[in-house]
């Protein structure tokens, strides 16, 4: 499916895509000299508040929550989610599955690898030393990283894959593939496979992987129900 939605900038849909009002699609860059076509996958479901400027690239099965923004000049895989008032800032390259909670903010020029997750509250910089912008670069994170609620990455490092970040880090160097980090600044805690559920329903991680992406659950398997009353205290 084709449209024009906004200016001269033709925006082309997938069959099966949902689009909410008030979704503005292929918006004009302010940036001189960035042009091109806004292409989102098949399968989109687009809601309300949502703004995806022109020269980007979206692959299948793409999903915002309200008041989503995408800049220019971004290249986005599938099956990907967008939150609540979150933004992929301009010229990003994100894989597929990744999961983007609300009140996110992602900088110019970060790679994010498949089946990242990033709580909500993440803030990710880009610039080592404000106004200058001739060094600027996001940090990358790695295949299946997963970054906590109100974490702050500073520019230019690395999260490895399968690393988790916890709640409230500020991450200033790299992450290892498979570490647990947390703190301000953040540091070692151990491996992600010491991390225990505290109901004990779960082995969160092992060699790294989360539930959901280990190899004897499949798309089909049920969760454990959730908790209906909280934990006990130990004393």
């Amino acid at each position: 499916m084709k449209c024009d939605v906004i200016g001269a900038v033709d925006v082309h849909l997938g069959d099966g895509s949902v689009i909410d009002p008030g979704v503005l699609l292929g918006y004009p860059s302010g940036r001189p000299g960035v042009t091109g076509d806004t292409r989102v996958g098949p399968g989109a479901r687009i809601r309300s508040g949502t703004i995806i400027y022109a020269a980007v690239e979206i692959g299948d099965v793409f999903e915002t929550g309200h008041h989503a923004i995408v800049r220019e000049e971004n290249r986005i895989g599938s099956h990907c989610a967008l939150w609540n008032n979150s933004t992929i800032d301009y010229g990003c390259v994100i894989g597929d599955r990744v999961k983007i909670h609300c009140n996110v903010y992602i900088a110019q020029f970060t790679v994010i690898e498949d089946d990242v997750f990033l709580a909500p509250g993440v803030t990710i910089a880009n610039d080592p030393h404000p106004i200058c912008g001739k060094c600027m670069q996001g940090p990358t994170i790695r295949r299946g990283a997963r970054v906590g609620v109100n974490v702050t990455l500073l520019p230019l490092i690395t999260i490895g894959e399968n690393a988790l970040v916890g709640a409230g880090s500020v991450v200033t160097a790299d992450v290892a593939p498979g570490m647990l980090v947390a703190g301000s600044p953040a540091r070692v805690i151990g491996p992600v496979d010491s991390v225990e559920c505290p109901f004990g329903i779960v082995i969160p991680y092992e060699q790294g992987l989360d539930v959901r992406r280990r190899p004897e659950w499949t798309a089909v398997a049920p969760l454990p129900r959730p908790i209906t009353r909280p934990p006990k205290i130990r004393r």
